[in-house]
């Protein structure tokens, strides 16, 4: 008898320990100090491209920026004066949304994809940024977009 509740009690106690482990390895991490960082420049390439405001994209890009994409199956590339020139001051677009799909960082380097969702089309981002001094930058990006389904 002493045995069997001896045994009850072990079980009980592992399956609490293991309950227990399990919680605390589904709490997320804490952002880091360049997680956050990155988050608020992409922030603002956001706010900048919902509203035309090149001061808000300019800011998020680093002087050196390209950005490259495929257009009618072709390689395109625009240098960062070349894409701001294509933005004019607007209110804020309707129906869309800026998100931030991942950002993977290594020391004073990282990479983000993005999507930029309007009512007509999907954009999808990939950033590169760097970290200079304690700023980062987007320092290249690759874009792709599709028409949405109606």
């Amino acid at each position: 008898m002493r045995y069997y509740l001896f045994a009850t009690l072990l079980v009980i106690c592992f399956v609490q320990c293991t309950q227990n482990q399990q919680s605390v390895e589904k709490q997320p991490e804490p952002k880091s100090k360049d997680y956050l960082a990155i988050e608020s420049v992409i922030q603002n390439y956001f706010d900048g491209w919902l509203t035309g405001d090149t001061t808000l994209v300019g800011g998020a890009m680093h002087h050196s920026c390209h950005l490259k994409f495929v257009r009618d199956g072709k390689f395109d590339m625009r240098n960062r004066t070349q894409y701001l020139s294509g933005f004019k001051p607007r209110p804020r677009l309707e129906n869309a949304e800026g998100r931030i799909i991942s950002i993977d960082i290594t020391r004073t380097a990282a990479a983000a994809e993005v999507e930029l969702e309007t009512e007509n089309r999907l954009f999808t981002d990939y950033f590169n940024l760097l970290k200079e001094g304690n700023r980062w930058y987007i320092t290249d990006k690759v874009s792709t977009n599709i028409a949405k389904e109606e």
